[in-house]
């Protein structure tokens, strides 16, 4: 069979799986978009009253827009802040509806398993040359099989929640608890605000999306007497440096913002905080729920929001050859650069297809989920990882290998394993025990010798020829 006559298959209709199409068919590739969900974008509607701190202008693939401005659509204002909802209305809806994509994109499709057609995992000789088998599976339970010369894995991470146990696995009677547990972002203040008011409420997680809860819940409480709030987070009380992230060292205001807003709310008193606290057991008591650690009880509470992040979604992929890295779950060569037990500075050395690349030919994983367990994927990475992946399956690796990424600088690096051996948070590709000169010692630093965007906040452009360098 000629695999190059041959589609190829994107899973995955949200922000990062629409641009990949986008990029292929200006690579002159075929694409075809399986979505599980009923619309594209279904995944953010999990969080679509959540309003991003990146601006429109950080939302919007280019290849989209090329497709977008062919249309009679109307550009957003690309200094305003979208929710996700807005996101799928006024973006991937009018993308989806596009000439160019709009047949292209099935929804309703549940991708169940990707082979190499008549090859398990373990059989070598004409492997690489044999075509995907993408089988998908529609809401009535019919199932077909496609075949594609690549595939791009682009399905996310929002289905696979992290639980509450702080050992990777639910704690003992997480699970029992289930009717009072929501994992991730509830709409607090709208469609769920009858779970919260009035209730104790316990947070756990110390990302972006803990800090949007209780943000709303401290709102609710101003309106709804009764409603008390305590978040817990695992870091212990010596190493919380750089919880609140980077302030106005920001180079996204929105982001500084929404933890200094937390930050002010904890010195106030109006959180009850919990640091170094690891969830090992919930017990439902006739006054509530009582969550444990190794040495401590807390409170018991009404309801509890588990914001501890994602985790991808492998189980599809079991007869396909993958190269992950052992603890982030991302692909090998991309782990090293996103390792948050390392480092994380708000800029991403930059990565394509290369570092994308798996030991299975024309298989990509790509945007939150090629991160793995890593919380700091930015959509703009996303962009330019499909572009790259989209040129390497046309066979075009000068284009693939020419990787440019412009990220918005942090300020600060959220990890305190760095500040701890005493190196410069823009150092982050830089390890100290291999005696490597700290990157923000270069010309190009802000300030040299101190952390990239700290003294001036600024956005950074990577590219490959800089690949050793954060700044």
């Amino acid at each position: 069979m000629d695999r190059s006559e041959l589609p190829v298959v994107v899973i995955g209709a949200g922000p990062v799986g629409l641009a990949a199409a986008a990029h292929l068919l200006e690579q002159g590739q075929e694409p075809i978009v399986f979505e599980a969900g009923p619309t594209v974008g279904t995944s953010l509607h999990g969080w679509a009253h959540v309003r991003l701190f990146s601006p429109w202008r950080y939302v919007i693939d280019d290849a989209a827009r090329r497709l977008l401005v062919q249309t009679n659509w109307t550009s957003p204002d690309l200094d305003q802040y979208p929710t996700g909802g807005e996101i799928v209305r006024q973006y991937l809806q009018p993308l989806a509806n596009t000439n160019a994509l709009q047949a292209r994109i099935r929804t309703g499709q549940t991708v169940t398993s990707v082979v190499r057609s008549g090859f398990d995992k373990m059989t070598t000789p004409g492997r690489d040359v044999a075509p995907f088998a993408i089988t998908v599976r529609n809401g009535s339970g019919s199932e077909e099989t496609v075949l594609a010369k690549a595939v791009i894995d682009a399905s996310g991470t929002s289905n696979r929640p992290n639980p509450a146990g702080a050992a990777g696995v639910y704690a003992l009677g997480e699970q029992s608890a289930a009717d009072h547990i929501v994992y991730g972002i509830p709409d607090v203040l709208g469609a769920h605000r009858s779970q919260y008011e009035g209730k104790r409420v316990l947070v756990l997680g110390s990302g972006h999306s803990a800090f949007n809860v209780l943000l709303d819940l401290v709102d609710l409480a101003d309106r709804a007497p009764g409603t008390s709030i305590t978040w817990v987070v695992r870091k212990p009380a010596d190493r919380l440096q750089n919880l609140f992230g980077g302030g106005i060292n920001d180079a996204l205001p929105a982001r500084g913002e929404l933890g200094a807003r937390v930050r002010g709310l904890v010195e106030s008193g109006r959180l009850k905080f919990v640091p170094g606290f690891r969830t090992m057991r919930m017990t439902q008591t006739p006054d509530g729920i009582v969550v444990g650690s190794t040495d401590n009880v807390l409170a018991p509470v009404d309801e509890i929001v588990v914001a501890t992040g994602l985790r991808p979604d492998l189980s599809f992929l079991s007869e396909i050859r993958l190269g992950l890295d052992s603890a982030v779950e991302s692909p090998t060569a991309l782990a090293p650069l996103i390792d948050p037990n390392v480092h994380s500075c708000g800029s991403v050395p930059p990565h394509g297809a290369r570092e994308l690349q798996h030991p299975e030919l024309d298989f990509y994983i790509v945007g939150m989920k090629s991160y793995g367990r890593a919380p700091t994927f930015l959509m703009l990475t996303g962009y330019e990882q499909v572009r790259s992946v989209a040129a390497a399956i046309a066979g075009d690796w000068e284009a693939a290998n020419d990787v440019r990424l412009v990220l918005p600088e942090t300020g600060v690096c959220s990890s305190d394993i760095l500040a701890e051996r005493g190196v410069s948070c823009c150092a982050a590709d830089v390890a100290a025990d291999t005696g490597g000169d700290s990157c923000c010692d270069s010309s190009t630093s802000a300030t040299p010798g101190a952390c990239c965007g700290a003294a001036v906040p600024q956005l950074i452009q990577l590219t490959a020829a800089s690949k050793g360098s954060c700044c």
